[in-house]
């Protein structure tokens, strides 16, 4: 315990540093706000690079996903409600990639806050997590969403030029893949015809 005090005394002391830089959001996105890109790891695997649309490399911006409107959900490995909604997210998965409308015009993907990419790597093979999932161990992300409980869903525009719109934006379970869906794709500035 006093370890980690003399290491918090020691992050204040020291001044601005990767986590005090840190920018935090008061209130979870609504739907009409920008939210600003947010900087992920490039997956080490072909298919989900190929599935974003993003080349090899280091780092990338969720505004270069190639899609029309990108849906994240905010997880965590250990939320019983993520777990039990597992399931469901991979049903919003399959139902987009299968449908000749939607598929390439929605991406999905996964923040695991809090957790580590080994973390998130059990998460996806115990629930057999089709899409592309991404760690957040140090809370950065979750900081950036007002620190959202789990599992949490945001809708966005992707636009490569500017930041994202919040189309939608929902606390818990999806109820209902037709339902979410016809949320995400009903609201103005969704751009239904992207291609």
């Amino acid at each position: 315990m006093k370890r980690i005090l003399l290491f918090l005394l020691f992050l204040f002391i020291s001044g601005p540093g990767p986590l005090s830089a840190v920018w935090a959001a008061d209130e979870p996105p609504s739907e009409g706000d920008s939210l600003p890109a947010i900087v992920l790891p490039v997956p080490k695997d072909a298919p989900s690079r190929e599935y974003l649309g993003i080349p090899p490399g280091k780092k990338f911006k969720t505004t270069d996903i190639k899609s029309g409107i990108l849906v994240i959900e905010i997880f965590s490995m250990y939320c019983p409600y993520c777990q039990r909604e597992a399931p469901a997210v991979n049903r919003l998965y399959r139902r987009i990639e299968e449908d000749p409308a939607l598929k390439g015009k929605i991406k999905v993907i996964g923040i695991g806050v809090g957790n580590s990419a080994f973390e998130v790597a059990i998460f996806r093979k115990k629930y057999h997590i089709p899409f592309p999932l991404f760690p957040d161990p140090e809370f950065f992300i979750h900081a950036r969403m007002a620190r959202v409980r789990t599992p949490y869903f945001l809708a966005m525009t992707v636009n490569p030029r500017s930041s994202h719109q919040v189309v939608h934006s929902q606390l818990g379970g999806l109820n209902g893949i037709d339902r979410f869906l016809e949320r995400i794709m009903g609201r103005p500035g969704t751009n239904r015809e992207k291609k």
